[in-house]
Formats: structure tokens, sequence, C-alpha cells
């Protein structure tokens, strides 16, 4: 499975971004789906994941209320809506998948990543 990612942008504090992640490939409907982002100097995070069937979700706390990840298995997309945002949310975002889980919430866990998209909240 190929993912490609999109949507980011810059926007001001408050703002919202909606990010796209489009799969390539028949099998994308198994595969658990997660949002990862990368600040500057910073380790990798995983924002949000969701499981093959959109049944289950997880987020990290600090985006908890405020992001909402979903997915389209018959579009082959997984969409990642950020409301609310804050600088602290600056960062290139990547969407990844598994086959390996039904759902996962550690970044080593996925294996299949698209190229990033870049997301700046100025204040």
């Amino acid at each position: 499975v190929q993912l490609q990612a999109s949507g980011g942008g810059t926007v001001q504090a408050g703002g919202s971004l909606r990010l796209s992640c489009v799969a390539s490939g028949p099998t994308f409907i198994t595969y658990a789906v997660a949002w990862i982002r990368q600040a500057p100097e910073k380790d990798r995070e995983l924002v949000a994941a969701i499981s093959w069937t959109g049944k289950s979700t997880y987020y990290t706390d600090s985006v908890k209320g405020r992001f909402t990840i979903s997915r389209d298995n018959a579009k082959n997309t997984v969409s990642l809506q950020m409301n609310s945002l804050k600088p602290e949310d600056t960062a290139v975002y990547y969407c990844a998948g598994t086959a390996q889980y039904t759902m996962a919430t550690i970044v080593s866990y996925y294996d299949d990543w698209g190229q990033g998209t870049q997301v700046t909240v100025s204040s």
C-alpha cells in the first residue's frame, strides 16, 4: 500500500485544517492507519489512529477534543480534521499504515509511510 498525505498549510492559532491520506491498493481496507507528527528536534508522536473498520480510534491527550480521525474505505481515504489549532501543533504530519494490527498506538508498529505534509500554526 502506498500512502499520500495532503492538506497541510499555514493557519493562525484557533484555525482549522483537514488532512487527507489517500491509499493505493486493494488491501487498504485491512490496514490500521495513524497520523504521526514530527516537530523540529522532537521525536515522532502518534497523534491519532483508527482501526481498519473505523470503529476504534485513539488520540493522544494533547489533541483530544480538537482533532477527529475518520476513514472512508470505499475511497481509500483517511482524514484528520484539526480544529482549535495551537502553535505547538506545528509539525510535519505523516500518515502511516499497518496490516499487522487491527489498531496500533506505537509509532514503530507502522510499516508503510506516506510523505509528510507541513502544518504551521502561527500565534
